[in-house]
């Protein structure tokens, strides 16, 4: 499970500060023209945001599992996580203050 949440930052960091930016889906299907029209930068920091944030919730529920000694309370951080998550990359990138 840590490696999944190590994975998660490393793609945060890919998207945000490697500029990977076809990592976004659906941006390097794009004109340029359509490129143009959306603020990358901003979105690429709202997958950084988002990635970091679930890394950090799978992270609590690894943190929480050695406290208790119980399993399952770092299956559901991740799905706590990915519920979360998804959403949240769905829904704030389409959102106007992210187009020029």
């Amino acid at each position: 499970m840590a490696g999944i949440a190590i994975l998660f930052i490393v793609l945060g960091i890919m998207v945000k500060y490697g500029k990977m930016y076809s990592l976004i889906a659906g941006y390097n299907t794009m004109s340029s023209s359509e490129k143009e029209q959306i603020n990358i930068e901003a979105i690429a920091n709202v997958f950084r945001n988002g990635m970091f944030g679930m890394a950090l919730i799978i992270a609590v529920g690894i943190l929480l599992t050695e406290f208790t000694g119980n399993p399952s309370l770092q299956t559901n951080a991740l799905f706590i996580a990915v519920f979360t998550g998804v959403p949240y990359f769905i829904i704030v990138p389409n959102l106007r203050k992210y187009k020029k």
